[in-house]
């Protein structure tokens, strides 16, 4: 149990608030920025990469008042390939069983049409709905814009609509993030605790390590390399001192963007070597070898065999 606790009126075990909530949205709206925010620490992987989330990720808080289990959905969005149906599925499973759904959009960003689909999947769900209006520390001025989508959709003012409820906030800068969680918890009913207290994310290691090196690839090429790249870690494992050999490999679809990722020289792929190193070697607190190589497969975004060798199991 949480060390402060607050005991129950009988002298009995600490009553705890514990239950899900799920972050949806579409993509590039700051949802893995707000959950690394709320956690303290980085669990999901962050660029200016729409789509870069490609699982639900597992971020878990435990405070005084017991603990939520935030789902990091990918970005809904409308798309074709066996991925893109992953992560749609993805996003829809993360909605069942929770007991909050964070509704997160870019305030400053136009309503499109994927809000619109978004905000229709939404409209029946039973359980809270918090519409998080996110960056606002940017001005917001399409923040008017969701709040009348969501009005037009239900059919009455936000005011009318039950278990409804709107938070301006900034992920990055973590304005009113404290005010999100407190809501969030207002909305739990007691139970005991899904997780031990110290921990803060359920993702596999190997998943962990890969969406690192994904995330340095983004940051690095920007548009240069399009969402046909994927992360397969092929090896880990311990060598000479408190030193762990990772091997990688960068999985793209044409020869042409092989070569854009490995770069002139190899001056392109050592960059990304160097940078998801730093991030490694915080994340598995040992001193990090990283081996990485590019390999061409196309079509590999949609190819079954392929996604459930990569982790995204699943049925279509």
């Amino acid at each position: 149990m949480p060390k402060d606790a607050m005991p129950s009126q009988d002298g009995a075990e600490p009553l705890l608030k514990c239950g899900f909530a799920a972050i949806v949205g579409r993509p590039n709206t700051g949802k893995s920025t707000l959950l690394n925010q709320i956690v303290g620490e980085k669990i999901a992987i962050v660029s200016p990469v729409p789509q870069t989330t490609r699982q639900a990720v597992k971020g878990i808080l435990t405070d005084s008042r017991g603990q939520i289990v935030f789902i990091d959905t990918p970005g809904w969005h409308s798309g074709r390939d066996h991925l893109d149906r992953f992560m749609t599925r993805s996003c829809l499973n993360a909605l069942e069983g929770v007991d909050c759904v964070v509704h997160l959009v870019d305030v400053n960003d136009h309503v499109g049409e994927e809000e619109e689909q978004v905000v229709e999947r939404l409209r029946h769900v039973e359980v809270p709905i918090i519409l998080g209006l996110n960056k606002v520390d940017l001005k917001g001025r399409f923040l008017p814009d969701y709040i009348a989508l969501w009005e037009r959709v239900r059919g009455v003012s936000a005011a009318e609509m039950k278990n409804f409820v709107m938070i301006p906030l900034s992920g990055e800068k973590g304005t009113q993030v404290d005010k999100l969680v407190d809501t969030i918890f207002s909305f739990l009913k007691p139970g005991p605790l899904f997780y031990e207290e110290d921990v803060i994310s359920d993702t596999p290691r190997r998943l962990a390590i890969g969406d690192i090196v994904r995330e340095k690839l983004f940051l690095l090429m920007r548009q240069e390399v399009p969402h046909s790249v994927a992360v397969v870690i092929e090896e880990v494992r311990p060598i000479k001192g408190k030193t762990t050999f990772v091997r990688a490999v960068v999985l793209v679809e044409r020869d042409s963007q092989k070569e854009i990722v490995i770069g002139a020289g190899g001056q392109m792929i050592r960059k990304i070597g160097v940078m998801a190193r730093e991030d490694l070697e915080t994340l598995m607190e040992t001193k990090v070898f990283l081996e990485l190589h590019v390999r061409s497969q196309k079509n590999w975004r949609d190819d079954p065999g392929m996604l459930e060798d990569l982790g995204y199991s699943f049925q279509v």
